[in-house]
């Protein structure tokens, strides 16, 4: 921005005050928030301390929440009258547009019935098969084969990077509601910077997969309990090129899948039992702050949480609060998996490696054990099922 004529002078330096937050700056979106905030809070709102975008107002037995995501809102609770009471402050307030409601949110398709809440892409999957021209492709029953191994170094350069990076990026998004896809998508975001051939076949082999489901997503039931339970696991010296270690947990509240993640860890581990200690802390930092969000919306958890891992010698490490020769190397951040076990917050449990949930996120299986464990993750394909019940329906007419 510049100074009309006549205001500058030679050897001055002057600035321009705003008087108003300017669509575009930085400031704009900073301001805009604080104003909606402020409105809020004055329609008795209270901001959670472990999400900024989510605010809650409870009383007695009425619970109703706000979640922001810049200018759009999602406005729900059990009561009613003083849904719709905020509903007229906010129209008093801003500009807003009522879309009834939730059906369809920043990509995400919502459908609720008895059951509980099923969150789909299928749409955004759709597009993408649609504009990589994938819609006729031949399917592929998982999204990476079992013995693949990528390499920073895996023959010639692709001659157009572009179209990769921005295929592995809307992939990224559609990771959202897909659990099953989100380790596969972990592998080829590596790739980013150098794509060769083999990164783009693999990233072709997860087009097939999701022609095959696309609108697969998870399911959050209605009926199950409120409690929390944790799996994770490590894949140790996973990366050829780094020779780190892959983390992974997910994170169950009862039957429904509500926390996943995939990440490669950021040093190199000596032993396997380090690896799955380190992702034990990482599933500890998780646990915290999804009991925090659950104590602002008024559920009480104060059972310890349990978590699950498959490997005996990082649970030993992890009960045992003396230092030794296996341990004496790691950093103290990781040790907080102690304290929060001396606390009480989570409580340690073996799994069997067939029964690990958190496999799905640390490497790539073979088709069965692949559908088994999506099964018990509640991943589901309602589309598929609502046309099995119509087909049944005909059949016994």
């Amino acid at each position: 921005m510049r100074l009309p004529p006549g205001y500058e002078r030679k050897g001055e330096t002057r600035v321009c005050k705003l008087q108003k937050s300017l669509y575009g700056l930085k400031q704009a979106s900073r301001q805009w928030f604080l104003k909606l905030s402020s409105a809020l809070k004055a329609a008795g709102y209270r901001q959670s301390n472990a999400d900024c975008s989510l605010f809650v107002r409870s009383k007695c037995t009425s619970l109703t929440t706000i979640l922001v995501y810049v200018d759009d809102v999602i406005l729900a609770g059990n009561d009613l009258p003083f849904i719709e009471k905020t509903n007229e402050f906010l129209a008093n307030k801003f500009k807003l547009k009522d879309l009834g409601k939730l059906k369809y949110f920043l990509g995400i398709e919502v459908a609720m019935s008895s059951q509980g809440i099923s969150l789909s892409q299928r749409k955004y999957a759709l597009d993408i098969l649609e504009d990589t021209g994938f819609l006729g492709a031949r399917l592929a029953r998982f999204p990476m084969d079992q013995n693949l191994t990528l390499t920073q170094t895996d023959e010639e350069l692709l001659e157009e990077p572009s179209a990769y990076r921005r295929l592995v990026g809307r992939l990224i998004y559609l990771a959202i509601t897909r659990p099953d896809r989100v380790y596969s998508v972990h592998i080829l975001s590596q790739f980013m910077d150098k794509p060769r051939l083999p990164h783009l076949d693999a990233a072709h082999q997860v087009l097939r997969y999701i022609k095959g489901s696309p609108g697969q997503g998870i399911m959050l039931h209605s009926t199950s309990s409120l409690q929390l339970k944790a799996y994770c696991d490590a894949d140790w010296a996973k990366c050829k090129d780094t020779r780190r270690s892959v983390s992974g947990y997910c994170i169950m509240l009862g039957d429904s899948l509500i926390s996943w993640k995939t990440k490669k860890q950021t040093t190199v581990a000596r032993s396997t039992a380090e690896a799955e200690y380190r992702a034990m802390a990482s599933t500890c930092c998780e646990i915290t702050s999804l009991k925090y969000v659950l104590s602002d919306l008024c559920v009480d958890h104060s059972q310890p949480v349990i978590l699950f891992c498959d490997n005996q010698a990082a649970l030993h490490i992890a009960s045992n609060p003396v230092f030794h020769e296996r341990t004496k190397h790691i950093e103290i951040d990781c040790h907080l998996v102690r304290e929060k076990i001396q606390e009480g917050v989570v409580q340690t449990a073996h799994v069997r490696t067939l029964q690990q949930l958190a496999d799905l996120f640390t490497k790539a299986l073979s088709t069965s054990q692949f559908e088994s464990l999506l099964s018990k993750l509640s991943v589901i394909n309602i589309h598929s099922n609502l046309r099995g019940s119509v087909k049944d329906c005909k059949n016994q007419g």
